[in-house]
């Protein structure tokens, strides 16, 4: 089986699965073959019946499916864990399935049904989104005009363009079917303000500027990076964070597809304590967001942005 994976625990756990699930098919299909071998009858008289053969097992008995794994990159992969993120595993050992598809495609036989990285999932297709406006007249949205595109610079909690699930990075390809390539952002404000209150069609490509990255926590809670401001400024050695590629001067946007800009570091780091042992996070490169971020107030990103939590 081959596919994507979310994260290099992910992999490695997933590459060593099968493997031991090879191993267990070639030790039964052996044991077959010699108990049939054995059993041959010989020359002048009847085929004796004899006890069933059975594929050999480790000491520890199908309960521990992985007993070289229960340390392994810090992970503590208990039976229980294994039982609870890797169901098809733990119910059928002698299975091809060894790890639990993602609505991606990806195989997670860590991760397992993460809802973190399904809020934080970056499709690669168009999405329409519709909106309208607030009573006020206003959508809640803010826009930057990049490389003769145009993006989500910010967006206002508890507004329509929150409700629609516009998030911060998205570029906006047509609004109402007109093509905004090339337009800058006052020439998109001034259109926003002048389309029907009532229906807002956004065609939308999910934050091209922005990628995701899965980490597993350790056995002490820890997945390897310091943040300062909301930027990546340390990495540890033999870390996830290490292993999954996370690369300072970067800026955190989202913990589990929740927004974290303008967030205080404290408030980041109690959403990651709570995220279980999955953590999915959202970065951007630190010169593509001081440019998105470019003339919008500090304190309006504080009290004003969408922190909600998307729904999946």
């Amino acid at each position: 089986m081959s596919g994507l994976y979310p994260s290099l625990e992910d992999m490695k756990v997933g590459q060593m699965a099968r493997a031991q699930v090879q191993h267990q098919q070639v030790a039964h299909q052996a044991a077959i073959e010699h108990n049939q071998h054995s059993h041959v009858a010989a020359p002048g008289y009847p085929p004796q019946p004899g006890p069933p053969s059975y594929a050999p097992v480790s000491s520890a008995g199908q309960s521990s499916l992985y007993p070289s794994l229960e340390e392994y990159m810090g992970l503590n992969l208990t039976p229980e864990f294994v039982a609870q993120n890797m169901p098809l595993v733990a119910q059928q050992p002698q299975a091809q399935a060894v790890a639990v598809p993602q609505s991606s495609g990806m195989l997670a036989p860590v991760t397992g049904n993460s809802v973190g990285l399904r809020r934080a999932e970056v499709k690669s297709g168009v999405r329409e989104l519709i909106c309208c406006k607030d009573e006020q007249g206003r959508i809640g949205l803010r826009v930057r005009s990049i490389s003769k595109g145009v993006f989500v610079q910010f967006v206002h909690k508890n507004t329509p363009a929150a409700l629609a699930g516009l998030r911060f990075g998205d570029q906006i390809l047509q609004i109402n079917g007109e093509n905004v390539a090339g337009w800058d952002t006052d020439k998109t404000m001034k259109y926003l303000k002048k389309c029907d209150p009532q229906r807002i069609v956004f065609a939308v490509r999910d934050r091209p500027f922005e990628r995701t990255i899965t980490l597993q926590k350790d056995s002490s809670g820890h997945v390897g990076f310091v943040y300062k401001n909301g930027e990546v400024t340390k990495i540890a050695k033999e870390s996830s964070a290490a292993r999954n590629g996370l690369l300072i001067d970067h800026m955190l946007v989202e913990v589990n597809g929740q927004n974290v800009i303008g967030l205080k570091d404290s408030e980041i780091s109690e959403i990651v304590s709570v995220c279980g042992r999955t953590v999915t996070l959202t970065i951007i490169p630190n010169f593509i967001y001081k440019h998105i971020m470019k003339s919008i107030g500090g304190s309006l990103v504080k009290k004003d942005m969408d922190h909600s939590i998307p729904d999946v």
